[in-house]
């Protein structure tokens, strides 16, 4: 197998940061600021989890069955400012990306999303100043799998696609399998989201630290 150059990837929610746990946080917020319900706090749980990432379609079912009288937009622009401050990255993911770093990787942070709240989690976890890079689908016009946000990933690193590198996600679609279209190594995140789905994942770890160190020992 070819070697390729150090350009490291990746994605941000439930990858570098533990995104369901920030959500689980918000939900708990919501309900008590609405005075929904213990109950709706399951029903908004299952809601995300039934695949509903989208949050105008997500925002637009609350509306629906709670009777909300605040509009969509509005709940969806109360969620995009809140999350920044709930999401959190370990001290030690942080470490682990400086010591890349210093190791000589370039790393970038490719994520689909709007760009306030991306960018407003990016920032406010620290991540902003660990990498050397970032392309955000809300900014860039064009999400993952597509090969052009992890070319501008690339790019910002100072590199093209054309000389590989690696690509970390939760994503089997958007991080793995887009970043084996655009010729880069993959890691992928199993956090048990994709029980009996077939991959070719160059690798499989449970934990984005595991993903680092295969990283820094590869030569």
């Amino acid at each position: 197998m070819r070697a390729v150059q150090r350009l490291a990837l990746f994605d941000l929610d439930n990858t570098l940061v533990d995104l369901d746990a920030a959500f689980r946080a918000w939900v708990a917020e919501f309900v008590d600021e609405h005075g929904l319900g213990r109950g709706a706090i399951n029903w908004l749980i299952a809601l995300d989890q039934a695949g509903y990432p989208h949050r105008e379609v997500f925002f637009a079912k609350v509306q629906d069955h709670f009777a909300l009288p605040a509009p969509v937009e509005e709940l969806w622009g109360r969620y995009r400012k809140r999350m920044p401050y709930l999401v959190h990255c370990r001290p030690e993911v942080l470490e682990a990306l400086t010591r890349l770093r210093a190791s000589g990787w370039k790393v970038a942070i490719v994520t689909n999303g709007t760009a306030d709240n991306q960018l407003g989690k990016i920032r406010q976890t620290g991540l902003a100043k660990a990498v050397d890079a970032y392309a955000l689908s809300g900014s860039e016009g064009v999400r993952k799998p597509d090969r052009e946000l992890f070319e501008i990933a690339a790019q910002r690193c100072g590199m093209t696609l054309a000389d590989g590198g690696w690509i970390v996600g939760d994503n089997l679609v958007a991080d793995i399998g887009g970043g084996r279209d655009a010729g880069l190594r993959t890691i992928w995140v199993d956090r048990g989201t994709w029980p009996d789905h077939e991959h070719d994942a160059d690798h499989v770890v449970a934990d984005v630290l595991q993903a680092m160190q295969i990283l820094y020992e590869t030569r």
